[in-house]
């Protein structure tokens, strides 16, 4: 217990899933934790399953304007900020000629866009405690691998981490007290993959058939939830510009 006490730790897309893990993981190790999510609804359920005190706002996170509301609501509240995981999230199950450019655009205005307005942002209100701070941006194995039917959530999150080593080494020459690292899960066991499974994306992570060595399987968000722990602990200060993959060696399966 206590391996992120006092820290103040936002969570973008927190009102279910892996956001929703995030949240209560970090709440029950001594975080004061924030939830932003468009569904209020979620977003204040987690708030109540992680207590310790947190709060939910209200944010869509491709909207530029909402950043600077939101934390100056959190600075008011908790008087500052230590961790941000830009978490939030959405997938189109389509291959590049399938997918039209309403959806791509979209799928880039809240995981590129959210993402990179988060760091403009985060690094802005962190880097004023003079306090170690750390920033977790999610990817996915989806930036590593070639997934056809996920072509623009696949490229979103290549951007995620691209920005993420940029803005790490940003903060460093800057000498800002700020980690930025990208975390890749593959296949986990969250409704946004079941959903997309069942519009026939398939996660390459099933199980395999009959004589053949077991698959990586699914994962559980509590699995995620511990790695955005220890990067947001002060246990990974020397891990800095890192992508750490969460997927039981599905990506260097042969």
């Amino acid at each position: 217990m206590g391996r992120v006490e006092g820290k103040v730790c936002l969570i973008t897309g927190g009102g279910a899933g892996l956001g929703r893990a995030d949240a209560m993981r970090l709440a029950e190790e001594g975080a004061r934790v924030v939830v932003t999510d468009v569904n209020r609804e979620g977003g204040e359920e987690t708030a109540h399953l992680a207590s310790n005190g947190a709060i939910f706002l209200t944010q869509d996170v491709a909207d530029e304007e909402s950043w600077p509301r939101v934390l100056e609501q959190v600075r008011r509240h908790f008087g500052q900020l230590n961790v941000l995981v830009n978490n939030a999230g959405i997938v189109v199950v389509k291959d590049v000629e399938a997918t039209t450019t309403e959806e791509w655009r979209r799928v880039q205005s809240i995981m590129t866009d959210g993402v990179f307005f988060g760091l403009k942002y985060g690094i802005g209100l962190i880097k004023q405690n003079g306090e170690p701070g750390s920033i977790v941006n999610v990817s996915s194995t989806a930036a590593l691998l070639g997934f056809p039917p996920y072509f623009a959530y696949s490229a979103a999150k290549g951007a995620v981490r691209s920005m993420t080593k940029s803005a790490a080494i940003h903060c460093q020459q800057s000498r800002y007290r700020i980690r930025v690292n990208s975390i890749h899960p593959g296949a986990i066991a969250t409704a946004m993959v079941a959903k997309a499974t069942s519009e026939g994306g398939g996660t390459g992570a099933e199980e395999a058939g009959e004589g053949q060595p077991p698959g990586p399987g699914l994962g559980d968000p509590v699995d995620v939830a511990n790695t955005v722990l220890f990067l947001a602990s002060d246990e990974s200060r020397f891990i800095n510009g890192a992508e750490l993959v969460i997927d039981n060696g599905f990506t260097v399966s042969p």
